[in-house]
């Protein structure tokens, strides 16, 4: 992105037309962004309680989020002319799709993750507005980010009327439910900012919180994510704790649950709108965890280049994938395991001789299928 954008002095060009911020919208909803809004520059609403939520260990090994605390603060920290910004909302949906009808094992996908990685597809989208905003207004500087910035994209989004922060931590849209990244084009103009969000309508239901499988949410709207399915098969780099290995279930990159079982999300899909503009494969919904533990470092990479299961490393998808095993309990995974439990790396081999030992307990009836 435009990293010398930074430098550029805090004077803002004369006030811009008035009808821009809506020419500015209707650009970004033909670059596929099905949600737009504008919020003013100024500190991040929920800073404290995001610092609250890192002094309380829920972040797990995410250091860089540590690493650049203060920056969360104001948007200037990624931006210095900033004056407005423009929350945006790219739709990965469908929510669910139907998964192949097989008697092999598979292990489920984050519906984010089945299609090449949004960064740059969004950096991309993004850039091509920021060019386009220039042109229109001489002097205009803009800064598009995505995820990767050091910007509290969900507070922001609020505060453009783009949706509420559910009890999931999601920011939900009454019209569109979750299933959207989040992006913002940071500029240096004067925009006139949109009305925000003032209100939840989560009301008193609970699905969210009852439905996570391993307990991730110790109070509503605050995620532990030391026990979230996401991050102990996405960001954790070691061994997943024994006790949360059951509740993966059969998820081998990422997790939906939160988001399938709100009925936000049930109402979006039963919508009309129009075909996603992220470019989902449907190959990528479900993966065979027999045929992962089978791939060298040279054969992953081939695999998943470009796309969102690269951030996982071969070491953590193999790790998931074993584990996935132990959880389906399939004997016909037990070839592949053994060879894992005698490979090279110690949390590959830790976790397929944990899922060996799932199959033949359960096999032998020590495992009560029914819990």
């Amino acid at each position: 992105m435009e990293t010398a954008a930074r430098s550029l002095p805090l004077v803002a060009p004369d006030p811009p037309d008035p009808l821009l911020k809506d020419r500015l919208k209707a650009e970004a909803r033909a670059r596929g962004f099905t949600l737009a809004g504008v919020a003013p520059a100024a500190d991040a609403d929920g800073f404290g309680r995001f610092a609250a939520w890192l002094d309380a260990g829920y972040a797990g090994e995410l250091q860089y989020l540590h690493d650049l605390r203060d920056e969360r603060q104001h948007p200037r920290a990624v931006f210095a002319p900033v004056r407005s910004v423009l929350m945006l909302g790219l739709e990965y949906g469908p929510p669910v799709l139907p998964l192949p009808s097989t008697d092999t094992p598979r292990g489920r996908v984050a519906a984010y993750a089945r299609g090449p990685d949004y960064h740059r597809l969004i950096w991309d989208k993004l850039n091509d507005l920021r060019d386009w905003l220039r042109a229109e207004v001489p002097g205009a500087a803009a800064h598009g980010v995505t995820d990767s910035a050091p910007l509290l994209e969900r507070d922001f989004a609020r505060r453009a009327g783009l949706g509420w922060v559910g009890k999931n931590t999601m920011l939900i849209n009454t019209a569109r439910g979750s299933f959207f990244f989040l992006a913002a084009l940071l500029t240096n103009l004067d925009l006139a900012p949109d009305p925000p969000q003032a209100n939840s309508h989560c009301g008193t239901c609970t699905a969210c919180l009852d439905a996570c499988p391993t307990a991730a949410f110790p109070a509503p709207g605050v995620l532990d994510a030391r026990r979230c399915i996401s991050y102990l098969t996405i960001e954790l780099r070691g061994a997943v704790p024994e006790e949360l290995r059951p509740g993966l279930g059969d998820w081998v990159f990422g997790c939906d649950v939160c988001q399938d079982v709100c009925p936000w999300n049930r109402r979006a899909a039963r919508g009309t709108a129009g075909p996603p503009a992220f470019p989902a494969d449907p190959a990528l919904a479900t993966l065979d965890p027999i045929e992962l533990l089978s791939l060298n470092t040279a054969q992953f990479r081939k695999r998943f280049e470009g796309t969102s299961l690269s951030r996982a490393r071969r070491v953590g998808l193999l790790r998931s994938a074993a584990l996935v095993l132990g959880n389906v309990g399939d004997e016909r995974a037990i070839p592949a395991l053994e060879r894992a439990a005698g490979g090279a790396d110690e949390v590959i081999r830790e976790a397929a001789a944990w899922a060996l030992g799932q199959i033949r307990a359960r096999a032998a009836g020590r495992v009560d299928t029914t819990a």
